[in-house]
C-alpha cells in the first residue's frame, strides 16, 4: 500500500519535509506599502463547504517542532483565523495571544529575506488594522478555525520561493526531533536511510473518527508498541522522503479524490493517471453523471449518461480501449479512532478487471422498474448502501466497507447486507411504500453472486431483471401468488386501507403453508365481484402459479427463501402493471395495483 502511495506522490511532485499542501479560505489583503485593503474569500464561494485554495508548497511545522522549547507557536504564513486575527471566544486567551505574537514574529524574521513580510508584520501590529480585520472577517461569517493567509499587492507570499531557504534553516533550529538511531533499511524503498523519528499527520478523517489536527498512520507512542529499544516511528523505519511522500499522497487523495460512505472514507487512484470520464469508479458514485434532476430533460440526459457509461465499460471489457489496458488501480478504505488511522480495506488489480467488475455490479443489480415495462436506472452506490437501512447514517462502517469491496472486487454480497435489506423491503411492503429499486436489485445480486461463487451457471437464467414464470424455487412463486392475490382484492374492492398485503405479507413470507391456501380460498369471493374476462384471467394466473409451486407448499422459509419470496412478489407486481397482448381488453390496467 505504501509503495503505490509514494509513487502517486512522486508523479505529482512531493513536498520535502517542512513543506506540505495547505488550504486557506481567507486572505488578508494588504497594499505593497502595508495599507489594509480588506479580506477576500478564496476558492469556490458558491460551494456549501468551501475550503478555499490549496497552496501546494506551504511551510509546515511537524508535531515535534510545535512542542519544542515550551513556547506556544503558530504556523508560518497560513494559520487559523483565531490565531491570525484574534476572532472567536478564545481571542483573549493567553495561549492564543502568544500564538498570534509568534505569527507576527515569524513574519519579521522572514522579512530579512523577503522584505514585504516585515511590512505585513507591521500592519498586523497596528491595533486599528487588527480591529478592521476582525470586523471584516466576522461580517463575512468567517469561523475561528478557518485558515487565513496574506496577499500583498497582487501576490500571495506563500506562493513565493524567496523564503524557502530561510524556512529550512529556521525549522531545523527550532528542534524538537530526537537524533535518529543511524541508517536503517527503509520500509518502503528497501534502501539504507536515516529513519524519520515522526511522520506527518493525515488530514481529512475527522468526519470518520479522526482528529481535526490530523491522524497518525505510522506511530508508536507506547512502550508496548515498540521493540528492540527503538522509539516512535523508527519502529517502522522510513526515510523522511518516503514518510513525507506517502502522507502527502494520502492527504491529496482524501482532499480531492475521496468519498464518504457511512462511517468510512474510500479513495482510489491509478498507476497511470486516468481522466475522470474514463474512471470506472466514478460510475459507481454517479452512474448518471452530474445531471441535475430538476433540469429540463433530466431523465433523457440521465439515460444518455448511463448508456455512455455502459458502452465505455463494455469497450474496456472487450479490449477496444487499448490505451487503458495494462493500467492498474488501487483502492483504499479508511476510518480513524482517536489519533490513529484505521485501514479497513486495500484492493489493487488490473484496470480492465475493475471495469469488468463494475459492469457486473450493475448487471447483477439490474431490476425491472416498479411501474413495469423497463428496467430501473442504475443506482448510485450510496443508494445501495442506504437500501440496507432506514437512513444512510445507520449503515455500519464495516458493512459499507464490505459492500464497497463487493462492487470493486466482484465478491459476494454479504449475508448481513441481504438480511438488513430484506427487513427494509418487508417494512416498505407492509407500510405500502413505493418499492425501492436498489433494495430489490441488491436481493437479486445476493443470489446471483452466491450461486456463481459455488460454481453454478444457471442462476443468471433463473433470476432475471424481469419476472421468470419458470423459476425452480417454490418460495419465488409463493411471492408471486401473494402479488396476484393482492391484485385480485384491489380489483374487487379498490383501496381498502389495510388489505391482504398489510395484514398477511409478513406471515406469508415466513410460513406460506399456513397463510396462502386460506387466502386463495378467500380470493374466490373477490373474483365473483369483478369483470368476468378479468376473473378468467386471474383464475388462469392462480392455477399456473400453484402449478409452479408444486404438490406441497413450503411450511417455513429461511432468510434466503424469504428474499426470493420478496423478489417473486415484486417482479409479479411489475409484470401485472405492464400491459400485455394476452390481457383482457377491459379493466386490467385500471384494476392492477398502483403505487
Amino acid at each position: 500500500m505504501l509503495k503505490p502511495l509514494v509513487d502517486y506522490a512522486k508523479q505529482r511532485g512531493v513536498p520535502e519535509k517542512g513543506f506540505a499542501p495547505k488550504p486557506a479560505r481567507w486572505a488578508i489583503l494588504l497594499a505593497d506599502d502595508g495599507r489594509y485593503l480588506g479580506v477576500s474569500e478564496l476558492g469556490d464561494t458558491s460551494a456549501k463547504s468551501n475550503s478555499g485554495i490549496t497552496f501546494p508548497k506551504a511551510p509546515e511545522f511537524s508535531f515535534s517542532n510545535m512542542r519544542a522549547g515550551g513556547v506556544h507557536k503558530s504556523h508560518f504564513l497560513i494559520d487559523s483565523a483565531d490565531v491570525v486575527a484574534l476572532i472567536g471566544k478564545n481571542s483573549e486567551d493567553a495561549k492564543t495571544q502568544a500564538k498570534h505574537a509568534y505569527f507576527q514574529d515569524l513574519l519579521r524574521k522572514a522579512g530579512r529575506v523577503m522584505p514585504e513580510l516585515r511590512v505585513a508584520a507591521d500592519a498586523l501590529a497596528d491595533e486599528a488594522n487588527m480591529a478592521a480585520i476582525r470586523a471584516d472577517l466576522i461580517a463575512a461569517k468567517a469561523k475561528p478555525t478557518d485558515k487565513v493567509t496574506l496577499r500583498i499587492g497582487d501576490a500571495f507570499p506563500v506562493e513565493s520561493d524567496a523564503w524557502h531557504d530561510w524556512w529550512r534553516a529556521f525549522r531545523v533550529s527550532v528542534g524538537g526531533e530526537k537524533a535518529p538511531k543511524g541508517a536503517m533499511r527503509c520500509f518502503v524503498s528497501g534502501e539504507l536511510a536515516e529513519p524519520a523519528i515522526t511522520h506527518p499527520k493525515i488530514k481529512g478523517l475527522s468526519s470518520v473518527g479522526g482528529m481535526s489536527t490530523g491522524t497518525v498512520l505510522v506511530g508508536f507512542d507506547k512502550d508496548a508498541f515498540a521493540s528492540f529499544g527503538l522509539e516512535q516511528s523508527v519502529n517502522c523505519a522510513m526515510s523522511e522522503e518516503a514518510a513525507c511522500a506517502y502522507c502527502a499522497a494520502l492527504n491529496d487523495l482524501l482532499a480531492n479524490h475521496s468519498h464518504k460512505l457511512a462511517g468510512a472514507i474510500v479513495t482510489h487512484w491509478f498507476r497511470k493517471e486516468v481522466p475522470l470520464e474514463d474512471d470506472p469508479v466514478a460510475f459507481l458514485i454517479k452512474p448518471q453523471g452530474d445531471v441535475d434532476p430538476e433540469s429540463p430533460g433530466a431523465d433523457r440526459k440521465s439515460l444518455e449518461a448511463q448508456q455512455r457509461a455502459e458502452e465505455f465499460l463494455r469497450a474496456v471489457e472487450t479490449g477496444q480501449r487499448v490505451e487503458l489496458l495494462g493500467n492498474e488501480y488501487y483502492a483504499l478504505t479508511l476510518s480513524a479512532s482517536g489519533g490513529r488511522v484505521m485501514v479497513r480495506d486495500w484492493m489493487e488489480g488490473r484496470f480492465e478487471a475493475l471495469a469488468a467488475n463494475i459492469k457486473a455490479w450493475f448487471e447483477d443489480l439490474e431490476i425491472v422498474h416498479r411501474a413495469g415495462g423497463q428496467t430501473a436506472p442504475w443506482p448510485k452506490f450510496l443508494g445501495v448502501l442506504a437500501a440496507t437501512a432506514r437512513e444512510l447514517d445507520e449503515v455500519p462502517a464495516p458493512l459499507a466497507a464490505s459492500l464497497w469491496r463487493t462492487a470493486i472486487h466482484a465478491e459476494p454480497v454479504p449475508q448481513a447486507a441481504m438480511a438488513r435489506t430484506l427487513h427494509r423491503v418487508r417494512v416498505d411492503i407492509i407500510q405500502d411504500k413505493p418499492a425501492n429499486h436498489a433494495r430489490m436489485g441488491l436481493l437479486k445480486a445476493y443470489h446471483l453472486r452466491k450461486h456463481s461463487r459455488k460454481g453454478g451457471s444457471d442462476m443468471p437464467e433463473q433470476l432475471q431483471p424481469y419476472l421468470n414464470e419458470n423459476h425452480p424455487d417454490p418460495a419465488y412463486h409463493c411471492g408471486r401468488l401473494m402479488a396476484v392475490l393482492a391484485a385480485i382484492q384491489r380489483a374487487a374492492l379498490g383501496d381498502v386501507g389495510a388489505g391482504v398485503v398489510q395484514r398477511y405479507y409478513a406471515a406469508a413470507s415466513s410460513t406460506p403453508a399456513l397463510v396462502l391456501g386460506r387466502l386463495t380460498r378467500q380470493a374466490q369471493f373477490h373474483l365473483n365481484k369483478i369483470n368476468p374476462k378479468l376473473t378468467w384471467w386471474y383464475e388462469s394466473k392462480l392455477s399456473a402459479i400453484w402449478g409452479s409451486i408444486g404438490s406441497e407448499i413450503p411450511r417455513t422459509l429461511d432468510l434466503e427463501q424469504q428474499s426470493l419470496f420478496a423478489l417473486g412478489y415484486y417482479q409479479q407486481l411489475a409484470d401485472l402493471r405492464t400491459k400485455r397482448a394476452d390481457e383482457p381488453e377491459n379493466g386490467t390496467e385500471a384494476d392492477s395495483p398502483t403505487e
